[in-house]
């Protein structure tokens, strides 16, 4: 096999581990499942990810980095704090049929019993924190908010707007999206020194 046959067949088997995964949840995912499910055998699956907590930990890591990529254009573009911040609030808000706070609430579930998926996730995780309070700190030195703790403020932001996705993602009903948009834009708004409507 050549080096980029190999690569291009560790994504496909990455994206049909994150198929399984999304389906069956990581603990029940087995790599027989993912083998049959990608139509290779299970030496292969072995082949590329050595252990089952290698494979759900790398599949874990390659669906949370599609978020990752889209909240990195945000902070690398040119736009002005005001609007990263109406972006990332966005990103970070369950749209639709979200699959990605399914995974990532597998993941830190699983991520209390399995060393290496919790590391994965930790890194991951601290990276929204790193990159919203980035944006805060750029908007406190332009004058455009007004916070005395930038990092502080992300970890507040994101440790509220993780408990309302979970509400919302696992409790049908018990919140609606524009009452978790409504909630988190205040606040944001207070952490912030802005008027609520200025995140519209």
């Amino acid at each position: 096999m050549t080096r980029r046959a190999a690569e291009i067949r560790l994504d496909a088997l990455l994206r049909t581990a994150c198929d399984v995964i999304a389906e069956r949840g990581l603990a029940n995912t087995r790599t027989a499942d993912v083998a049959q499910a990608a139509g290779v055998s299970q030496a292969l699956v072995f082949y590329h990810f050595a252990t089952k907590e290698r494979l759900l930990s790398q599949a874990f890591e390659y669906a949370v980095e599609q978020d990752l990529a889209r909240l990195d254009a945000v902070v690398r573009s040119p736009a002005p704090p005001l609007a990263k911040l109406r972006r990332i609030l966005k990103l970070y808000a369950p749209a639709g049929r979200p699959t990605s706070w399914p995974m990532w609430i597998d993941g830190w579930s699983e991520s209390l019993r399995t060393p290496e998926l919790e590391r994965v996730s930790r890194r991951l995780d601290l990276r929204w924190r790193e990159d919203l309070a980035a944006v805060i700190a750029d908007g406190v030195r332009d004058g455009t908010f007004e916070c005395a703790d930038p990092a502080g403020a992300a970890w507040r932001i994101s440790a509220v707007m993780d408990g309302l996705a979970v509400q919302l993602a696992v409790h049908d009903r018990v919140i609606s999206r524009r009452q978790f948009t409504e909630w988190v834009r205040l606040l944001t708004a207070r952490e912030l020194g802005l008027d609520p409507a200025e995140l519209d």
